[in-house]
């Protein structure tokens, strides 16, 4: 599936989860990350999930939705709200952004993982992205130039998975990136190769930088406590 035949809005929706949830008897917790579980599987919406206990202290856990509308996603967090679980979670960073095809990458769209249907991997980096407005006022050949740069240096690491959207206009940043990978020292490289290119003279903010472990719903709602 091809975001060239298609167009998706992405939302990286982060919880931290009420401490009254970790009282609740275990046979109520179970049934309840089983409901959870099954709302969203007939939600219709694409989504999948992460946890990032232990990791940092503004997150427990994340929700990547990938829907066709704006409505789409905001009927299934409705319907996650409205659950038992939901009445002890609390958000605290959420994130939107849309599919374009790229203007750097020629001859094709640049596919992204999740839309493609393909298998997700052990972890997901996803962090909000933006550049220097000077960026936007280099010439189009000298942008494509320091991309191309950008590019080859990426293309040393095919076992990273690129997620680009783009949040211009409908987000407080330019791009959200979500990068999949099974090591998370292999992302840990490609950062610092491309810390040595010419575009990171251009990045005006690149964090927060937040590592997710993917998980089903109930394994993930079952290590809350």
């Amino acid at each position: 599936m091809s975001e060239n035949n298609e167009q998706y809005y992405f939302n990286f929706s982060f919880f931290k989860v009420d401490p009254k949830w970790r009282w609740m008897a275990d046979l109520a917790k179970e049934e309840s990350a089983k409901e959870v579980e099954n709302i969203l599987k007939n939600s219709g919406i694409r989504y999948r999930a992460y946890s990032n206990l232990g990791l940092r202290d503004d997150a427990d856990f994340l929700l990547w939705f990938v829907g066709n509308s704006l409505e789409e996603i905001q009927k299934a967090i409705e319907k996650l709200y409205k659950t038992v679980f939901g009445k002890y979670i609390i958000p605290s960073r959420t994130y939107l952004s849309c599919s374009r095809p790229s203007i750097y990458v020629k001859g094709q769209g640049k596919e992204h993982g999740f839309v493609t249907g393909m298998e997700p991997k052990k972890h997901v980096i996803v962090y909000p992205f933006t550049k220097t407005r000077e960026w936007y006022l280099l010439p189009q050949e000298k942008r494509q130039e320091i991309m191309d740069e950008h590019i080859e240096v990426s293309k040393k690491y095919p076992q990273v998975i690129l997620n680009t959207t783009y949040s211009f206009g409908i987000h407080d940043e330019d791009f959200m990136l979500a990068f999949e990978v099974d090591n998370v020292r292999d992302f840990q490289d490609l950062i610092m190769d491309l810390r040595e290119t010419q575009v990171s003279s251009y990045v005006k903010n690149d964090i927060p930088m937040i590592v997710c472990i993917k998980k089903d719903i109930v394994p993930l709602i079952s290590s809350l406590g």
